[in-house]
């Protein structure tokens, strides 16, 4: 037997109360606590399903089993082997491809182009069997307006436009797809369970029902997921627990990089990063794309300084950009894109104390070239020096890299992969590399880069404008 009780459930976090309130008790939300109907089973119903009560000893009956125990040796792993997309940089992050069964989630704001990336793959897939592409969002002659614009039209891709979950599974079943993609989960409701579409409720239960359909039949299904504000995936936080691989899709409205990162992946690494180029007919990979985040100068400019930064594995040379002028305000403004603004107010007290750099009462422009985003702290000495070279007028030496961590003393610390930057550095013509004492362990010889160890600020500044 059930009994159903008014419970109140918060729509961001899941918290549970047992009256209504205005703000969440966990997440500390307003306005997210909304009545729902949770199931109680009385005594009853919980000895019928073989649990016994407390005075008589507490046990669990068993019931059948699906398979039985095989030693591990003999299980076959072919079965699990990933298959190529066909998109080499979402292989590359999903570590060689689809593992047939595998529920993947991939995240990012709206407009930055998950549909059209899904549409991309679901087509290169469709060549080796059939694909099942669920839109909740946009009808399906919307969609194939897209499909015609980027090229992503063929035969084994299956377009429906549902938002019930029974309509889904009838789908799956009819077309019996290689992979299922569902676009998006937020919009897809489950008729037996309360709450509205992208409550916590109806995207617990639809992800664990669709988790089941796809282990079930061996096909991986790759759901869209919508963002909070914080850029974190929305509903609950069970829902990232229950699919095997969450990605993310990052990348500035106003520029064309788009990048893929694997925040959980049970099938390959999470420190691989994919890079596409968002244009007109689609999203091309960038097996290169340094290239990018440089700016083309004829003559050394003051206050540009170019670093190597690590994404995933893979270095990127990133140019530094810092703009110092008087300023007529009484607290002078610190304005940054790009970068993390708490980081560059500690660079700047850094060489404001340790490097008698005085930018106290100056305005402070920080940027990064190409719209991408330096959160590493191994940019805080390429943003020191971009900024001291603004303050003095002078410009840093063409084909100077600098990489290196800042700290409050104003010691350079050491930062991961140094030679792999230096190697990228060396491949596309530089020729000097600024760097921490003791991070390239002697491994730069035969190397066309001249290594400048530094142990401080001071040291790096003598180095950079030592010409």
């Amino acid at each position: 037997m059930a009994k159903s009780t008014a419970a109140f459930r918060c729509s961001e976090c899941g918290w549970q109360a047992a009256k209504w309130v205005g703000r969440c008790g966990e997440c500390q939300a307003w306005g997210t606590v909304e009545e729902t109907a949770v199931p109680r089973l009385v005594r009853a119903g919980i000895r019928a399903a073989g649990y016994a009560g407390a005075g008589g000893g507490a046990r669990l009956g068993g019931g059948p089993v699906s398979t039985a125990a095989t030693p591990i040796g003999q299980v076959d792993a072919a079965h699990a082997a990933a298959r190529p997309t066909g998109l080499d940089e979402l292989d590359r992050v999903l570590g060689g491809g689809l593992v047939p069964g595998a529920v993947l989630l991939i995240a990012g704001e709206p407009g930055v182009g998950k549909s059209t990336l899904l549409l991309e793959a679901g087509a290169l897939v469709a060549a080796s069997g059939p694909v099942l592409y669920i839109t909740g969002e946009e009808s399906a002659a919307q969609v194939r307006l897209r499909a015609d614009r980027i090229g992503a039209v063929h035969e084994n891709l299956y377009l429906a436009a549902e938002t019930d979950l029974d309509a889904i599974i009838t789908h799956v079943s009819a077309v019996q797809p290689r992979l299922l993609i569902i676009d998006s989960v937020q919009t897809i409701a489950a008729g037996d369970v309360d709450g509205v579409p992208g409550g916590v409720t109806q995207v617990r239960e639809v992800a664990a029902a669709l988790t089941a359909v796809a282990k079930d039949k061996a096909m991986a299904t790759i759901l869209v997921g919508h963002v909070t504000k914080d850029g974190s995936v929305a509903g609950p936080r069970t829902l990232e627990h229950l699919v095997d691989v969450v990605l993310h899709f990052e990348g500035d409205r106003h520029s064309r990089l788009r990048m893929v990162r694997a925040m959980k992946n049970r099938y390959g690494p999470t420190d691989e990063v994919g890079c596409f180029d968002l244009g007109e007919y689609g999203l091309i990979g960038l097996a290169d794309p340094s290239g990018l985040f440089l700016s083309r100068h004829r003559e050394p400019v003051p206050g540009t300084c170019v670093t190597v930064t690590l994404e995933g594995r893979r270095p990127l040379l990133a140019e530094v950009q810092a703009l110092v002028g008087h300023s007529v305000l009484e607290v002078p403004r610190r304005v940054t894109s790009g970068l993390d603004a708490s980081r560059i107010g500690m660079v700047l007290a850094v060489l404001q104390r340790r490097a008698d750099v005085k930018v106290g009462k100056s305005d402070i422009y920080a940027a990064t070239v190409g719209g991408v985003r330096l959160t590493e702290p191994s940019v805080d000495l390429a943003v020191a020096l971009a900024i001291a070279s603004s303050v003095a007028n002078l410009s840093l030496p063409q084909g100077m890299i600098v990489v290196g961590e800042v700290g409050l003393a104003g010691e350079v610390r050491n930062v991961a992969g140094v030679p792999r930057r230096v190697a990228e550095a060396e491949r596309m013509g530089f020729r000097q590399a600024i760097v921490p004492a003791g991070s390239t362990g002697g491994s730069s010889s035969g190397s066309a880069v001249e290594i400048i160890e530094v142990e401080d600020v001071r040291e790096a500044l003598k180095a950079a404008f030592r010409g």
